[in-house]
């Protein structure tokens, strides 16, 4: 399985980017697909993510601005970041999982096995 994400660059304080992420090689539908980004110095974290059942989880941060939408037929997720803000600077990771036992989007990255290689996002105030 291959994950390919890309739309990331950059982008002004208050304006917008979408991120799209591919997956490959995957014999079923993949379960779970989300987003993490990391910033020089800190740790993953999730910034949003989907299952394949609908449910959906935002990291408080995004909320009200980044919006996570999925094509379950072409097993795509998308991202679409507005009001972005250098806050959000980061290396955006595409990340998924088909493990089916689990209901609610995992938040920690180990629960992933699946990872793409990443897409620089930087935001100038």
């Amino acid at each position: 399985v291959q994950l390919q994400a890309s739309g990331g660059g950059l982008a002004q304080a208050g304006g917008s980017l979408r991120l799209s992420c591919a997956a490959s090689g995957v014999v079923s539908v993949m379960n779970f697909m989300s987003w993490f980004r990391q910033a020089p110095g800190k740790r993953r974290e999730l910034v949003a993510g989907t299952s394949y059942g609908g449910d959906i989880r935002y990291d408080d941060s995004v909320k009200g601005r980044f919006t996570i939408s999925r094509d379950s037929a072409k097993n795509m997720v998308y991202l679409q970041m507005n009001s972005l803000s250098a806050e959000d600077t980061a290396v955006y990771y595409c990340a998924g999982d088909s493990n089916p036992g689990i209901g609610r989007v995992p938040v920690r990255s180990d629960a992933y096995a699946y990872w793409g290689r990443g897409t620089l996002v930087t935001v100038s105030s």
